[in-house]
């Protein structure tokens, strides 16, 4: 058999099988005056390849087992109720399956149980889109799956304090999965990610969360980018992964006695790119991070720009703006073996003769005081007087307590370009 009308049997094949099966598929519509009554009845009766069509109203439900792959789809927002009782509302084991259209509410709180609006384990290929999560203790836990999306849902909590409060997405040993357009407040943590690999996190908003709006730990080889992450009590929180890229982020508004924009831990081998640190406590707190490219991004009007707490090796630091910030770099050690080159510093006064549009001398970006602050922090409240003005002249004169190394050789005389997507 010549090898074209080889390749056009199996397509024909294939088409044929495809064809058989969604002939076969059904969809299964479920309301208070059908003749299929509650979600659980639809998801009993339903097949591999079924629809179950939930029609508005509201459903008091929780425990619908799903291990079948099938697509269920709420009309005009129909609302589950879990009426606070200590089990998921959903809880799916299945391949090939998709939830979307739905308002979730009243989903219980358990101090020894995970309680989800849906609950999925095990599973693989499968869709969580354009729900509506509210007064829920978890919208998602996901564990042990991989090539799962979650897209455009909307998850607002009501979390009072750290303990009786769960995540908005909370992701355990997940790999390619996608978490993309989500608004997530009033959470512990806006999204917690744990052994998750090989993942994206795209397009999402995680604001007002009582801990970090996004914390993830021991996952490698993930991308976040294009996020807001606004008002959150600590910030971001970024621990033992390696292999990242986080660019085109937003990091805003992060106030408080222990917060910052971005906390990374122990992170090695990685691009920090084109992200915005604007009016933080600190905008990046770096605790014995190695090999990581930190390049264009803008820190504004943050407490501390950098704020190095560990032992922190091969860094590279070019082509960022640091712009009126109270600190922009704390060290805590007269050793540097980080680059720091060609970056903008509004402190900078420095002259440009040859008109290159590099300072002719370099830029110490530590101020003493800022060593004396990390010492004995009550210290702060002379930031502005002309003591701490001549002891910080002094201090660029001749070094003695900040590293002799730590400085920017080519400062910019002007602002890199804004950032572009």
């Amino acid at each position: 058999m010549p090898i074209f009308k080889k390749y056009r049997f199996l397509l024909i094949f294939a088409f044929g099988l495809y064809a058989s099966v969604f002939s076969q598929s059904k969809i299964i519509t479920v309301c208070a005056t059908c003749e299929v009554k509650s979600i659980k009845d639809g998801v009993a009766l339903a097949q591999d390849g079924d629809t179950i069509f939930i029609k508005k109203g509201t459903y008091k439900e929780h425990l619908i087992t799903i291990n079948k792959s099938v697509h269920i789809i709420g009309e005009d927002k129909p609302v589950l109720d879990g009426e606070n009782n200590t089990e998921s509302i959903f809880t799916v084991k299945a391949t090939n399956f998709s939830i979307s259209g739905l308002h979730f509410i009243n989903v219980g709180m358990s101090y020894t149980k995970e309680i989800a609006g849906i609950f999925v384990s095990k599973s693989e290929n499968f869709e969580l889109k354009n729900n509506i999560f509210d007064h829920v203790f978890y919208a998602f836990i996901i564990q042990s799956s991989s090539y799962g999306v979650l897209k455009n849902n909307q998850i607002k909590g009501e979390s009072k304090n750290e303990t009786s409060s769960g995540n908005g997405v909370h992701m355990w040993k997940c790999d390619h999965m996608r978490i993309e357009q989500n608004n997530i407040s009033g959470m512990r943590d806006g999204i917690y990610l744990e052994f998750v690999n090989k993942s994206h996190i795209y397009n999402n908003t995680s604001e007002h969360n009582i801990r970090y709006g996004l914390h993830f730990m021991f996952s490698n080889h993930n991308e976040y980018y294009q996020n807001e992450f606004k008002s959150n009590g600590a910030g971001v929180a970024v621990m033992f992964s390696k292999f990242i890229e986080m660019h085109h982020n937003t990091f805003h508004f992060n106030w408080g006695s222990a917060s910052y924009g971005l906390l990374l831990k122990e992170i090695y081998d990685a691009n920090i790119h084109d992200n915005v640190f604007e009016q933080n406590t600190i905008g990046i707190n770096i605790d014995g991070c190695s090999r990581i490219d930190y390049q264009k991004n803008h820190f504004i009007r943050n407490g501390w720009a950098l704020k190095f707490t560990g032992g922190c090796y091969v860094n590279t630091f070019e082509f960022n703006n640091f712009m009126h910030n109270a600190f922009d770099l704390s060290y805590n050690s007269r050793l540097n073996d980080n680059k720091f080159e060609a970056n903008y510093w509004s402190e900078y006064n420095g002259y440009d003769i040859d008109k290159n549009g590099i300072g002719d001398v370099p830029f110490r970006p530590v101020k003493l005081f800022s060593y004396v602050v990390n010492n004995t922090p009550e210290t702060l409240v002379l930031l502005r007087s002309l003591f701490v003005d001549i002891i910080n002249f002094s201090e660029k004169v001749s070094p003695v307590f900040t590293p002799d190394n730590l400085k920017d050789n080519k400062p910019l005389m002007n602002p890199i370009d804004p950032i572009k997507d």
